[in-house]
């Protein structure tokens, strides 16, 4: 999937944490990750099925989990012995139903398929979603108790994952961790989520002066949006907590924010001169579930010692200036 813009590369770190194999290393959200871990002091091992640019300090290997079988990423993970095995990978924004069965359910089961075939026993860190729990009234927060009844196909996929998992590390096949993510924003949201598809149409629409017109559904919901770079502080956390075996953890901002103020935010950032034009079905894609998400990351600072630092604004300027960069654009204005 394409992306609107890239992170920067971590800075060099030593190696004396241990090795980590990401799953999905250089999809949006593995790629942040890495960098976090690596700045952490740990060597990545990425995995991905199709090869891309990363750091040239990071070992890349090519690997189609779900076509490959168990067998060649528990030979991996007994040749390399890393310390925890984080599953990045996943499919969030596509609208075929049998990609987010291959990628969030069949991808898991191979995964720990492969895990429980290993000599070697890394913790695994199975990133999840806020998205798996049942929508709430609002002012309802959720938490790690609250119902599961997702109202998405993406967000029974990712509990399926998640059950599993627990499932597992229940039966001592696996010493494993659930974070459950709120909605990831930061440098290279992929043009599938509504902010990346609202930067990619002002991107689209160049011309200096002219007003650009951005096609959106509806802007009426509120969610919690957390950055990319806090959710890759909280796996770096996941990976020293002996307590957080066998557990789900939410991994969130803690906040709630609208949409349209988030939409704005990012238009105003920008600098450029745009209209917004709000119509069922048009332009980027409403965000799924409920008019209202907060949630609750009270167990995140008592189990991980982890807290969000990040602001909506600098998720936004650094999903813009990222994206601005990539295509040769202005950082801000037009």
């Amino acid at each position: 999937m394409a992306e609107v813009g890239e992170p920067g590369l971590p800075d060099a770190a030593d190696r004396r944490s241990g090795r980590v194999v990401v799953l999905g290393a250089t999809g949006f959200v593995g790629r942040h990750t890495g960098a976090a871990l690596e700045r952490a002091g740990y060597e990545i091992h990425a995995v991905a099925r199709h090869p891309r640019k990363t750091p040239a300090s990071w070992r890349f290997h090519p690997l189609d989990l779900v076509d490959a079988g168990p067998r060649a990423l528990a030979g991996l993970v007994d040749a390399e012995r890393p310390v925890a095995v984080v599953n990045a990978a996943g499919e969030v924004w596509s609208r075929t139903v049998e990609r987010m069965h291959r990628d969030n359910r069949l991808l898991v089961d191979r995964l720990l398929s492969a895990l429980a075939v290993a000599d070697h026993r890394p913790r695994l860190v199975q990133l999840g979603s806020v998205h798996e729990y049942a929508p709430q009234p609002r002012g309802v927060w959720l938490t790690e108790s609250s119902p599961e009844e997702p109202a998405t196909e993406y967000g029974r996929t990712k509990l399926h994952g998640t059950r599993a998992v627990l499932r597992a590390a229940e039966t001592c096949d696996v010493d494993a961790v659930v974070l459950r993510l709120s909605n990831v924003i930061g440098a290279g949201t992929p043009r599938g989520s509504l902010l990346g598809q609202v930067a990619a149409q002002l991107l689209d629409q160049p011309v200096r002066g002219r007003t650009a017109e951005v096609r959106v559904s509806p802007l009426r919901s509120s969610r919690d949006f957390v950055h990319t770079q806090d959710v890759a502080s909280a796996v770096v956390a996941s990976l020293g907590v002996p307590e957080a075996r066998g557990r789900v953890v939410n991994v969130a901002s803690g906040s709630w924010q609208p949409v349209r103020d988030m939409v704005d935010l990012l238009i105003s950032i920008s600098g450029r001169p745009a209209r917004l034009v709000e119509l069922p079905g048009a332009g980027a894609r409403a965000l799924p579930d409920a008019d209202w998400m907060a949630v609750d990351v009270s167990a995140a600072r008592a189990v991980l010692g982890w807290e969000p630092r990040r602001t909506p604004r600098d998720m936004v300027e650094d999903l813009w200036r990222a994206a601005a960069g990539h295509l040769g654009g202005p950082a801000a204005g037009g």
